[in-house]
């Protein structure tokens, strides 16, 4: 009976059977329509890459404010869609090692200096424009612009000039950089015709979606290119669509009613609930994202470091793991790099919860007001409750928190970067020089600690150059102990990626890099029943 009914799963994944025939002889041969659904999902994944179908993803993070220009984003729903219209230099494999991607070559000078790119040729943007040289530059010179606003503006600084030779793009640089052909996978710096200067807003680039529907906070939605240079390999499904569902609950009941195939952000205390659910799988991994309490070191109280110190002795970091995060992850030691990072310094002692230590700083501090965090459940997974394991902890050391809950809708735009002290989460970077280069460096937009010290910069713009990784790796120690003890941000854990996803999705392969595949799951997966 076994070949049989493979057989006939077979048939029914290539088309030459409905499921409807099929489940009809699976309960001839004896078999539960349950079993049967989960073979004929088994088959189907294992029969590779089908086209067609709609496939939806329900994510938290969207926002009314969104737009579709890459150098803003800012939060999943606007880079998991980008990265269905839109593509980059390079990629970052899940073995975190770099790859090519509409640069098909790359390589530097001997001192790291001079970066060229030979340009894919047989590339098409979503207006039938061929991508050329001309493109990139153009992209990388509005990103990097004396008025640019983007996300990715930290990590391109010291860029001496830009030139197109023949199909290459050439990058000379004032100083060394090491890490430059990373910096090309930044999620912000999307190849737009152009470069995006006549409308950045268009939502035009190569990838295998071209934009549909644009509804700010609501929903997006793309269909297939049928120009796109490689569909062997993506965009399987005829249309993608992203509903925003901000609220935990109502994104788990839309996948268990079918509504949506995957979604993103669970929270580690219904996992298990979530595996309860028919048809709906758990995945999981770790990576170099994290939890973060953002204070802002030049605003009072928070411009006194004992302060700071009181605050990160006061967080129970092993009770958010085991409460918060259920497992899955581990402690921060408020340093947003951790071991996913190459040439990190696993020899840094762990900071521990500590409510004598906590107390001591405080008093120190002369600070004696209820402390003001503002949070979102569109933070982090779980953060409000965070917020309040917090409030506990800092309050058997005498430090009183109020906490104010924002609404999600405006919180990354509103609140974000903004409020002197409140709950942010990071995705990670595929280098520590970025990480640092975007939230860390005294110039960077996105220093949303205000963290402004001359010789932290001095050490990241040196490591940076550092071709020896031996020294290298000392350097991001340095800053990584002048951060720990002396910056704004408390980080009490790295959070494992946990998405759920239908068993009619195939192809779903977890990513470090990010949840839903490091946000490429709509561009390469397909409905596999």
């Amino acid at each position: 009976m076994s070949n049989e009914i493979e057989f006939l799963s077979q048939q029914a994944v290539r088309g030459r059977m409905t499921r409807r025939d099929f489940l009809g002889r699976a309960a001839a041969l004896g078999l539960s329509a349950a079993f049967a659904n989960s073979l004929l999902g088994t088959a189907a994944r294992a029969a590779g890459p089908i086209k067609g179908g709609l496939l939806k993803a329900g994510l938290v993070g969207g926002d009314s404010t969104d737009d579709l220009n890459p150098a803003g984003i800012n939060n999943q729903v606007r880079g998991v869609f980008a990265r269905c219209w839109g593509e980059k230099l390079t990629d970052v494999a899940p073995d975190g090692s770099l790859i090519p991607w509409l640069a098909e070559e790359y390589g530097s000078s001997p001192d790291a200096k001079t970066w060229t790119f030979k340009i894919r040729k047989g590339v098409t943007f979503h207006n039938g424009k061929e991508l050329d040289a001309n493109d990139v530059l153009a992209t990388i010179e509005r990103h990097a612009g004396p008025d640019s606003k983007s996300g990715a503006l930290g990590v391109l600084r010291g860029i001496d000039t830009l030139k197109v030779d023949g199909g290459n793009f050439v990058i000379t640089l004032k100083e060394a950089n090491a890490d430059l052909s990373f910096v090309m996978s930044d999620f912000h710096l999307v190849i737009q015709p152009n470069g995006g200067k006549d409308d950045p807003l268009a939502g035009i680039g190569t990838g295998p979606y071209k934009v549909v529907s644009h509804e700010p906070g609501v929903r997006e939605v793309a269909e297939r290119y049928d120009g796109y240079w490689d569909l062997a390999s993506r965009g399987h499904a005829e249309q993608i669509e992203i509903v925003v569902i901000n609220d935990a609950t109502a994104r788990m009941a839309s996948l268990q009613s079918g509504h949506i195939h995957m979604m993103n952000r669970v929270e580690p205390k219904v996992v298990e609930l979530i595996k309860r659910i028919p048809g709906v799988t758990i995945q999981n991994v770790a990576g170099s994202a994290h939890y973060v309490l953002a204070a802002q070191c030049n605003t009072a109280p928070f411009d006194n470091n004992d302060l700071r110190l009181a605050l990160k002795y006061a967080v129970n970091r092993q009770e958010m793991v085991d409460k918060i995060l259920n497992g899955y992850g581990s402690l921060g030691n408020d340093i947003p790099v951790n071991a996913a990072y190459p040439l990190f310094s696993d020899d840094i002692e762990q900071r521990a919860y500590d409510p004598d230590k906590a107390a001591f700083h405080f008093k120190k501090s002369g600070h004696s007001d209820p402390i003001l965090l503002r949070t979102s459940e569109v933070a982090f997974p779980g953060a409000v409750d965070a917020a309040q394991l917090f409030q506990q902890s800092a309050a058997k050391a005498g430090i009183p928190i109020e906490i104010r809950r924002e609404p999600g809708d405006g919180y990354w735009s509103s609140v974000w970067n903004k409020a002197p002290f409140s709950a942010s989460y990071w995705t990670g970077r595929p280098t520590q020089d970025q990480q640092y280069s975007t939230a860390y460096l005294s110039t960077a937009d996105w220093n949303e600690t205000r963290f402004f010290r001359p010789d932290f910069d001095k050490l990241l713009i040196a490591a940076r150059a550092e071709l020896d990784e031996g020294k290298r790796r000392a350097i991001y120690r340095d800053m990584a102990m002048i951060v720990r003890d002396e910056g704004g941000a408390i980080i009490p854990v790295f959070n494992d990626w946990i998405d759920a996803v239908s068993e009619k999705v195939g192809g779903f392969k977890p990513h470090p890099a990010g949840e839903l595949m490091g946000g490429l799951a709509l561009a390469s997966c397909w409905l596999a029943a």
